[in-house]
């Protein structure tokens, strides 16, 4: 990416591309022709698992109010109690906390480029996978890279932040 492509991109989009490009990450955002929403859509739009995309869920810190970023597999939900124990109490952020700390609407958030950055935790299930994707600053956005790009991209701690998987075993499989 040269750099005049960027200025046909969303905002968002050309904010992390800049940083993947200052980064000398080898991966340019792409963009979709569906949304990419969920990680489901996401998934669907690109062919892979769902457990390949790298969901960041934004929460904001109760004691002073920081944005706190968990980064984690698309097939599993963050478990908020293994947050609190590693940075403190933590409450769900609305859309205008979300927009106004990363820059980024709900739905494209990117694990970097953020306006304000944040607390960032990764989820060791992504390490599940040689390659994931992740949002790319906009709906549509995404781009491709492996779990330690993604340590190195934001800097952040790895750490078991999802929550258990559960298995029902039902009485005639026992």
């Amino acid at each position: 990416m040269c750099g005049s492509e960027l200025h046909t991109l969303p905002e968002g989009v050309q904010r992390v591309a800049r940083a993947l490009q200052d980064a000398n990450h080898p991966h340019a955002p792409v963009m979709l022709d569906g949304a990419a929403r969920t990680a489901q859509e996401a998934a669907d739009g690109l062919g892979v698992q769902l457990g390949q995309i790298a969901k960041s869920v934004i929460f904001k810190r109760k004691e002073d109010g920081v944005a706190v970023l968990v980064v984690t597999s698309g097939d599993r939900r963050v478990d908020e109690k293994k947050v609190s124990a590693l940075v403190g109490k933590i409450g769900r952020a609305d859309a205008d906390f979300v927009k106004a700390q990363t820059g980024f609407t709900i739905g494209g958030v990117s694990p970097v480029a953020h306006l304000n950055p944040p607390i960032t935790l990764l989820d060791q299930d992504l390490w599940r996978f040689a390659l994931i994707w992740a949002a790319a600053g906009h709906p549509h956005g995404v781009f491709c890279l492996q779990p330690e790009d993604l340590k190195r991209l934001t800097g952040a701690s790895v750490a078991d932040v999802a929550q258990a998987l559960t298995t029902e075993v039902s009485e005639e499989n026992r």
